[in-house]
């Protein structure tokens, strides 16, 4: 019987790949685990970013809008929330846990149904969120923000989202000059969200 032993070459290689694959396990934080692992809406896979936990010496209230950090990723798309701030979103939960969004429209994907996106979490845990004041770069609540819908402005992504304001005369004159009607956060509706966020796993997946 013949026994075939691999060349010294092919060995080495096999063995660069695995201390490759190693390191990267050992060295890239967000690197999730098999229980991390969640099917989205389109059937694809998404690793799910933890939340960040509250820090006291932030200096600021359990409940208060914290900054977002570089390498905080939307559990809905795994996008860097930190890299499009002008659109960023978070939820904090009642013990000050923080999920970070890249735009409202994660936010409200995510807020349909936070267990799907976030293992062991519910939405009776959900303390308060906030999104993004399209004009004045600041932090508002989702609850008390006017946004405005199918506008011509695109969000990350490339696709349609919810550019939010603290003052009507701010969603009005947007709404004037780049298309869209103006609403509150309990005026959208599932069905479109749902499309709306299938748009941006395609453009994604196509890029």
């Amino acid at each position: 019987m013949l026994i075939h032993i691999p060349s010294a070459k092919l060995v080495a290689g096999i063995t660069g790949t695995l201390l490759i694959a190693l390191t990267l396990t050992k060295f890239v934080p967000w690197q999730a685990t098999v229980t991390d692992v969640q099917t989205i809406t389109s059937g694809d896979i998404c690793i799910v970013a933890p939340a960040t936990p509250f820090d006291p010496n932030w200096g600021i209230s359990l409940l208060a809008p914290r900054k977002v950090p570089n390498d905080a990723r939307c559990p809905v798309c795994g996008m860097y929330p930190a890299r499009t701030s002008e659109w960023a979103a978070q939820v904090i939960f009642k013990n000050g846990d923080t999920h970070f969004f890249d735009s409202p429209l994660t936010l409200f994907i995510y807020l349909l149904d936070p267990s799907k996106y976030s293992r062991g979490r519910d939405a009776s845990e959900i303390a308060i969120s906030y999104v993004t004041d399209t004009s004045q770069g600041q932090w508002i609540k989702t609850s008390e923000a006017f946004f405005v819908a199918g506008s011509e402005v695109m969000g990350p992504m490339r696709a349609g989202n919810f550019p939010a304001f603290s003052r009507i005369e701010d969603a009005q004159d947007f709404a004037k000059k780049r298309g869209g009607t103006v609403i509150k956060a309990d005026q959208i509706r599932a069905q479109s969200l749902q499309t709306l966020h299938r748009s941006r796993q395609h453009l994604h997946q196509t890029k």
